[in-house]
């Protein structure tokens, strides 16, 4: 067991791998990450998995027997997601059980063109769940306007959700609201909300690189000054917004009746500025009960040189205010980056979900 993954586990941060592919599974690789880098769950989204299926001929059988069935391109391609889900998910089955639902999870997305499509997103959201089948999976949702709406009905529902693609705490907010009038809405329905999970993927490094392209522009001593550090300081005020909708009395009533809280998820935590450090989106971000959902060359690099020593969030909220009060005098308009951010989270997944379909359609049309 990696004595440095094993101690970020143990102060309380759930480890979750941001990769998923056929290639992972069958080799061994990700069970060998459970085994020794505590690896507790696994994240998927439309970017992941047309890199995951840029080799095709892993899924020939797969491919022949949907071909023979008439499947069309969108078919195939929720079909062959939801093996590989499945199959993670079967992997991480100990996980799920011996943490009685709290990890082991492995996460689906619905597809990303639907973003903007209330109902849509409800329907796919029940209909992936159904078609991994599996009760430790988590249907992604993304954090629109309209992705909302569909949040709050899936958790009432009773269906496990990790919403993606949050940037600012105004939106947070909301998220947190669709989760708790879900559960009440569960809770009118009968659903044991025991059995209802989820978390809010809040990204992380994205936000400083559009903050910082915004502050080399100013170019003020005191503007360069703030670099690299909006992102870390977003995730800690996102923290303290948890704490306090999660230790109020409307979940309290909740939780009374089995609720469970809807853990802060931090995403998107490679360090995309070689300047900063390499394990700067974790060491950063370390509270319980927050989930940390790694590509493998940041786990690794956490693994050989990351420091676990304790609690680096909730210390630090003062400091993460003073932070968004100066980027804000230096002229950064904070709203407005998380709008461009949402916007073109959305639009790079479904590039991402194109290629997907190019990809596995020249495939099917081949096999």
């Amino acid at each position: 067991m990696n004595s440095r993954l094993k101690a970020l586990r143990d102060q309380g941060v759930s480890i979750w791998l941001d990769d998923l592919s056929r290639s992972r599974l069958t080799s061994g690789s990700l069970a060998d990450m459970i085994a020794h880098d505590s690896v507790l769950g696994v994240t998927t989204n439309p970017t992941i998995f047309a890199a995951a299926f840029a080799d095709m001929s892993v899924y020939g059988t797969e491919l022949a027997a949907l071909k023979a069935q008439g499947a069309d391109v969108p078919t195939v391609i929720r079909s062959l997601m939801a093996q590989d889900v499945a199959a993670a998910c079967d992997l991480f089955a100990d996980v799920y059980a011996a943490s009685d639902g709290y990890d082991g999870r492995v996460s689906i997305e619905v597809d990303p063109t639907l973003a903007n499509e209330t109902g849509a997103t409800i329907t796919q959201a029940a209909a992936l769940r159904e078609l991994v089948g599996k009760p430790n999976v988590l249907v992604k949702i993304p954090a629109t306007k309209a992705g909302l709406p569909a949040i709050r009905a899936a958790i009432g529902a009773g269906i496990s959700v990790n919403v993606t693609l949050i940037f600012s705490l105004e939106r947070y907010g909301e998220v947190m609201e669709a989760y708790l009038a879900g559960l009440e809405d569960a809770l009118g329905q009968g659903i044991d909300l025991a059995g209802i999970h989820s978390v809010a993927s809040f990204f992380v490094s994205r936000v400083d690189t559009e903050v910082d392209k915004r502050l080399v522009a100013l170019g003020t001593p005191a503007a360069l000054a703030l670099r690299g550090q909006a992102a870390v300081a977003n995730a800690r005020l996102a923290f303290a917004d948890y704490e306090a909708v999660f230790g109020g009395e409307r979940f309290a009533r909740l939780a009374a009746q089995g609720a469970n809280r809807q853990r802060p998820l931090w995403a998107s935590t490679g360090t995309k500025d070689p300047a900063y450090p390499d394990t700067l989106y974790v060491d950063s971000l370390i509270a319980r009960p927050c989930v940390n959902t790694m590509p493998e060359k940041t786990l690794r690099a956490f693994g050989d040189h990351g420091e676990a020593t304790g609690d680096t969030i909730t210390g630090h909220i003062d400091a993460a205010r003073e932070c968004f009060a100066a980027l804000a005098a230096a002229g950064i308009d904070l709203a407005d980056v998380t709008d461009v951010l949402e916007r073109e989270g959305v639009d790079k997944f479904i590039v991402s979900w194109h290629e997907l379909v190019a990809a596995v359609g020249a495939a099917l049309a081949a096999a």
